[in-house]
């Protein structure tokens, strides 16, 4: 992976890393550096990039590295898979529910 010309990281929050995946992931993005292009999609923050990773030091490092000469897009949307969703359930016989989304509650049309 060091050698691709892009290496895409998907949903990197998704599952926190054990030690060893981590060091092993933080291994091929140090080799990647100015080497290589890499995309890291994730719904975490900078700071809190220590709960994928574990460790604070490495984290550090490895932040220092993907951020040197980055492109940082910070997307605030909504998912589009939940707006899909909640469209089917406003065309089908479902009663409404409310659910929490990361933007607050989401209400349902004649909720009270």
């Amino acid at each position: 992976m060091a050698h691709d010309d892009l290496l895409i990281l998907d949903e990197l929050s998704y599952i926190p890393f054990s030690k060893e995946g981590a060091e092993l992931l933080s291994q091929v993005l140090a080799e990647r550096h100015e080497k290589g292009s890499v995309i890291i999609t994730t719904n975490l923050g900078f700071a809190d990039w220590t709960q994928i990773f574990g460790d604070p030091t490495m984290t550090a490092a490895l932040m220092d590295r993907l951020t040197h000469k980055a492109h940082i897009i910070g997307c605030n949307w909504d998912s589009y898979r939940l707006r899909e969703s909640l469209k089917e359930m406003m065309n089908s016989d479902v009663s409404p529910v409310k659910l929490r989304s990361p933007h607050g509650f989401l209400r349902f049309p004649g909720d009270q």
